[in-house]
């Protein structure tokens, strides 16, 4: 059956609270606004109740639904079990330092292998790579950065897309436009980026502008740069539609972070923020961890599905069937975890 004659996805992601569907969580995900469910360490025990569990998941809707997950490897890997443990990005930027082909080659193949795990088991993609520069600030990044140079991340980062795209999986680049320039954990309170803008630009979005062509989707920062507008990226139509749009012409879903993060939600409630994130150009508003807040979001006058355009744009998420990759790839990769772990 086409999409089009579906229930096509909405632009709320929201999560699920344990390791089965509840009733509630069923009539949430059957709603038109429904876009996606993120899943967290708390929805997996195992490699059976997960497949189970997202079958029930896409079971519920009448049309696609994504499952997403953030599966980068280190510190944030939500499935571990029976899942091979990736290292810490930042691994692989200190071996491209001194062996970059073998670096690049290494993350290709630990990507795919990455990718392909999850969508055995019914996850569609993981909210990766990171494209922040790791300028050694901001602790809610650390080894999650690939490098501190542009140019590094700019291959290592193209070598995470190829990765997924190989799975059949869609990439997310974040944090637009950066992330790695504040010393806030934007989960816990506001961040403010005091750069001027040429700073911002000539740095921290290169990676963005270099990649943006080959990512699928873009995740926007929690963070204010204040020389630019006076609204965190998440919320703001300046760095949504004049400049990720507009300016690098960007095509694909522009998707939020958690807008249940202290950034947003000593602004604003979430369900205000999605409206406003929205507005500003976002194609998907993800409200997780906080079920009262997304119920409000979906009994908000202001979120609607949207035009065509959206829709078509949140489609380009839907995970593509693929081949199995090859055996000496899926050698490589393991080898390369065990090297780099």
């Amino acid at each position: 059956m086409s999409h089009s004659s579906q229930n096509p996805p909405g632009p709320l992601f929201i999560d699920v609270e344990g390791l089965t569907m509840t009733t509630e969580e069923r009539e949430l995900i059957a709603h038109p606004l429904t876009g996606g469910v993120v899943l967290f360490a708390r929805n997996f025990a195992d490699s059976a109740q997960l497949s189970e569990l997202t079958r029930q998941l896409k079971s519920a809707r009448n049309g696609p639904l994504l499952i997403a997950v953030d599966q980068e490897g280190g510190r944030v890997q939500r499935f571990k079990e029976e899942f091979t443990l990736i290292p810490p990005m930042r691994r692989f930027g200190q071996v491209y330092d001194t062996h970059p082909q073998k670096a690049v080659s290494d993350l290709t193949a630990t990507s795919t292998l990455l990718a392909w795990e999850l969508r055995q088991h019914g996850v569609d993609f993981s909210f990766a790579p990171v494209a922040d520069l790791d300028r050694g600030l901001c602790p809610a990044i650390g080894d999650r950065a690939l490098h501190h140079d542009v140019n590094a991340v700019v291959a290592l980062a193209g070598a995470v897309i190829r990765g997924f795209t190989a799975a059949g999986c869609a990439s997310v680049l974040k944090h637009f436009p950066g992330h790695g320039g504040v010393n806030v954990d934007t989960h816990v309170d506001f961040a403010r980026d005091k750069r001027s803008k040429e700073d911002i630009f000539g740095a921290d979005m290169q990676s963005f502008v270099q990649l943006h062509q080959a990512a699928t989707s873009i995740m926007l920062a929690h963070v204010v740069y204040e020389n630019v507008d006076d609204a965190p990226a998440t919320l703001s139509a300046v760095w949504q539609k004049n400049i990720l749009r507009d300016q690098l012409g960007f095509t694909g879903p522009i998707v939020t972070d958690d807008l249940s993060m202290g950034a947003i939600t000593g602004r604003m409630s979430q369900a205000d923020a999605a409206a406003s994130a929205l507005r500003a150009g976002s194609d998907f508003a993800l409200i997780c961890n906080d079920r009262q807040a997304a119920i409000a979001a979906y009994d908000h006058a202001e979120i609607s599905t949207g035009d065509q355009a959206a829709v078509n744009r949140r489609l380009m998420l839907c995970a593509r069937d693929v081949e199995t990759p090859d055996e000496s790839l899926m050698a490589r990769a393991a080898a390369a975890v065990v090297a780099y772990g």
